[in-house]
């Protein structure tokens, strides 16, 4: 038999490693792929009203009110997003952004392009500075 004291120690110490964790990963995130975009109409899936015309995007699994830079590999284009909605559903891609974020990427005209996703908290001021990539992207 299981004291209830157990079970809210155990609960406690669960929840007080998953934040840790969460954070360890978001730290750690970036993801190279495919981003397209998209055109949408009425609310996103976090409840706002879409907008052609703001830096935001899509995205499978980042929470809502994430801040992810998105550089555009072909030119080297930058710019700050934020996930607003759930998507894509291509397979391969790993991104969608805003019409407004695809034209400023330099993409809109061909529709997709290859693209890093680091989140903007996890991008160290040395690493803007010297130009410095992860391997895991070409």
């Amino acid at each position: 038999m299981i004291r209830k004291a157990g079970i809210g120690a155990l609960l406690a110490g669960i929840f007080a490693f998953a934040p840790a964790q969460a954070q360890a990963q978001a730290q750690a995130h970036e993801e190279c792929g495919k981003a397209s975009w998209y055109e949408l109409r009425g609310r996103t899936a976090s409840g706002a009203m879409a907008d052609p015309e703001a830096y935001t995007a899509a995205h499978r699994t980042l929470p809502f009110g994430t801040k992810v830079i998105v550089e555009n590999l072909a030119n080297g284009r930058k710019i700050t997003l934020t996930i607003v909605d759930r998507g894509p559903f291509v397979r391969g891609r790993v991104i969608d952004v805003s019409r407004r974020a695809a034209r400023e990427l330099g993409f809109k005209s061909r529709g997709v392009t290859r693209v890093r996703v680091t989140l903007a908290s996890a991008t160290s001021p040395a690493a803007e500075k010297t130009g410095a990539k992860s391997p895991g992207c070409r």
